[in-house]
């Protein structure tokens, strides 16, 4: 496509919070609408290329390790032997990109209901797939809630929500009835993780609702973590953990220490200060009084 003229920005604005984020944008690089959504690509100045879904930024090449990190390695680290690992959503296949640097996952499957995100991926974030080939990894394009559905009781190690925000497609991943399927596809000790939104503008609302409807669908253990990422609404986000008969408020320190992988954020000591949520998070998760 045409590059864009001189002083050009992408914006995302975030009225009920009387916020914006911009990227200065020197091209549009993809424009599709597909049967689910409005894909866009922007080459950026300073954050590489950009993806952008229904006007929402998704992500760029400059931040994404920090999500992908974060949405992966915790849940894997927190598992005790993963092995059979399912990915809801993830279509740029960044997150699974990262689920398979474990040495003990044995087969991934990715379900993504727009093949769209994986083309567009494929085309312009060429670092984030050059795992899909990994015969481990099996891709699926169809509707996530609908394979839960279907899936075999106590059938998986590891559940991946990688959804976009509670809108849309992705509405139904976030409610409690898909959470109790959930619980139900999963081993005893297995571990759910969801990304969770802002915990600045959401820590009282979604945030909170998850982790009371996680427990509700059975869940005998919820963490919510905590970390940067510049490109979404407040430039902070974070994802929840939930855990089938087992705690997710511990995880395997020592094959945290020992890994070998070349990561870019994830490390022992950012999982456990992700574990200590600030008191503004306690108290508007209801879970510390407000003094």
């Amino acid at each position: 496509m045409s590059p864009l003229a001189d002083n050009q920005w992408f914006t995302e604005v975030f009225d009920r919070h009387g916020s914006a984020f911009s990227l200065k944008v020197s091209e549009k690089l993809l424009d599709v609408q597909s049967a689910y959504q409005h894909l866009e690509v922007y080459a950026t100045e300073t954050f590489g290329n950009l993806m952008v879904l229904d006007g929402c930024v998704m992500l760029t090449d400059r931040d994404n390790f920090l999500y992908h990190e974060m949405i992966a390695h915790p849940a894997l680290f927190t598992h005790q032997q993963p092995e059979r690992v399912v990915i809801i959503g993830g279509g740029d296949c960044g997150t699974l990109k990262e689920v398979l640097r474990h040495p003990s996952v044995q087969h991934v499957t990715q379900i993504d209901i727009d093949e769209e995100v994986t083309k567009a991926a494929e085309r312009f974030f060429p670092a984030l797939v050059d795992a899909n080939d990994d015969p481990r990894a099996e891709l699926l394009f169809a509707d996530g809630v609908k394979w839960v559905d279907e899936a075999e009781d106590e059938s998986i190690d590891v559940l991946i929500i990688d959804s976009t925000d509670p809108v849309g497609p992705a509405e139904g991943l976030f409610k409690t009835e898909f959470l109790t399927r959930c619980h139900r596809i999963l081993k005893p000790g297995g571990v759910m993780v969801q990304q969770s939104e802002s915990p600045l503008y959401h820590s009282g609302s979604i945030i909170r609702e998850l982790r009371r409807d996680m427990r509700e669908a059975g869940f005998s253990s919820v963490a919510t973590l905590p970390f940067p990422q510049p490109v979404y609404p407040s430039g902070w986000w974070s994802v929840t953990l939930a855990g089938k008969q087992c705690s997710v408020e511990s995880f395997r320190e020592e094959a945290v220490a020992e890994h070998t992988m070349p990561l870019q954020y994830y490390t022992l000591a950012a999982h456990r200060g992700a574990l200590t949520l600030p008191p503004f998070m306690r108290q508007a998760l209801d879970e510390t009084p407000v003094s």
